[in-house]
């Protein structure tokens, strides 16, 4: 159901969310040229978009390799316990960690999956051994060294 508060989206601001999902940095004036709307009618409906929570942020995409984190780790993540506390002081604990760029708990065979960016393997060894073993209730990490980014980041398929 949907959330009473929101607007529905109809067709421009399906538009402009498409846009600007594919460009970020267009300007309101572009923007209003490609969806075939008014500069004043796009920045009303964009700052909606905004206010109502459709669109969470605008931001530059970064080359990993460029600022010396080529390497991509996914860690599945095993806690001792499954209650709320526990996860709550994992998910506090990891939310500390700026080389963890995703956490997210998952159902199978681990609690949580960690997408972490550092340098190189022996930059993850030392944050493994002094941060991600440490973090509470860790009861076992898997490790898996992603070789090759096939698909990363991928627009939203509305």
């Amino acid at each position: 159901m949907a959330d009473p508060s929101k607007h529905a989206l109809d067709r421009t601001d399906l538009r402009i969310l498409r846009a600007l999902q594919a460009e970020g940095r267009l300007s309101n004036a572009e923007l209003a040229l490609r969806v075939n709307v008014s500069p004043a009618t796009c920045h009303r409906r964009t700052q909606r978009l905004f206010e109502e929570g459709y669109i969470t942020g605008v931001r530059a995409e970064i080359a990993p390799t460029a600022v010396g984190l080529g390497t991509l780790v996914m860690v599945g993540v095993v806690l001792d316990r499954s209650t709320p506390e526990s996860f709550a002081a994992f998910e506090g604990a990891v939310l500390e960690l700026k080389e963890v760029l995703d956490c997210n708990l998952v159902a199978g065979d681990f609690d949580y999956l960690l997408k972490i960016r550092v340098r190189d393997m022996a930059d993850f060894n030392k944050l493994h051994g002094q941060k991600l073993i440490a973090l509470p209730g860790v009861r076992q990490t898997r490790t898996f060294f992603v070789m090759k980014e096939v698909k990363e980041n991928a627009r939203l398929p509305f």
